[in-house]
């Protein structure tokens, strides 16, 4: 697969972001990019997601191409792109108001709970912590029971404690709902205790430089530093990231 964009100088010549790539994920994988920025992750992540085509080769989805969105595959993006005038509750129904049934409030409800934000129904935004708003973003895509969750780095934003707990969260939160996961991050630690596996990405143009297994590494906790499967993964991946500095 390829993709390239029309660049910004004078000539307009086009910029290759990633040539002859090729992608693989099983049903239920979690699976995480690594990369420096603009290496083309996002721009992967919105091929899956529908919203753009490759130039080159295609890409497919059970059996199927992908020719645009679907309610199979939900994007979680850096911001949480809740409504302001929506207080929880409605933000996660809205999820499902492009469905011809009628909102299952009871399912609303449920999902409200699973999210543990239970007595924070009538809230609305912008009374709610970052790592909360992020809640209800996740709540809002797998109440539509996607299939695949695709995430352009959902926590960057948050500070290191919220995003350790919002990560344990989204592991935990995963597993429940047996859902395929593709999650975008330059972040080498976030990458290895999220993912079950972890796949580098360089530039220039942007390709898969390798994949780690990080399925062995333990839970995140306060002293995974000290885990020495962490410790080698990360070493592999900083040695990938580090053979594209010039």
């Amino acid at each position: 697969m390829a993709k390239s964009f029309e660049g910004g100088d004078a000539q307009r010549r086009r910029k290759t972001i990633f040539e002859d790539l090729s992608l693989n994920l099983q049903e239920r994988d979690f699976v995480t990019i690594l990369g420096p920025s603009g290496c083309g992750k996002t721009t992967l992540l919105r091929l899956i997601a529908g919203f753009e085509k490759p130039d080159r080769g295609k890409l497919v989805f059970n059996g199927n191409p992908i020719k645009g969105p679907g309610p199979d595959r939900v994007v979680v993006f850096q911001q949480s792109g809740l409504y302001p005038w929506l207080d929880v509750r409605h933000n996660i129904s809205f999820g499902l108001r492009n469905s011809t049934r009628k909102v299952d409030w009871k399912a609303v409800d449920e999902m409200v709970e699973a999210v543990g934000l239970t007595g924070f129904e009538t809230y609305a935004p912008y009374e709610l912590s970052g790592g909360m708003q992020q809640r209800v973003a996740l709540a809002r895509s797998l109440i539509m029971h996607p299939q695949m969750l695709l995430m352009d780095e959902p926590f960057a934003a948050l500070d290191a404690h919220l995003r350790r707990s919002m990560q344990n969260f989204l592991i935990e939160l995963c597993a429940r709902f047996e859902t395929t996961v593709l999650f975008i991050t330059h972040d080498v630690e976030e990458a290895i205790v999220l993912g079950q596996r972890v796949l580098i990405m360089g530039s220039s143009p942007g390709r898969i430089l390798g994949e780690l297994d990080s399925r062995e590494v333990k839970p995140l906790g306060d002293d995974i530093i000290d885990d020495p499967t962490y410790r080698e993964l990360r070493r592999r991946a900083v040695q990938m990231l580090d053979s594209q500095v010039t």
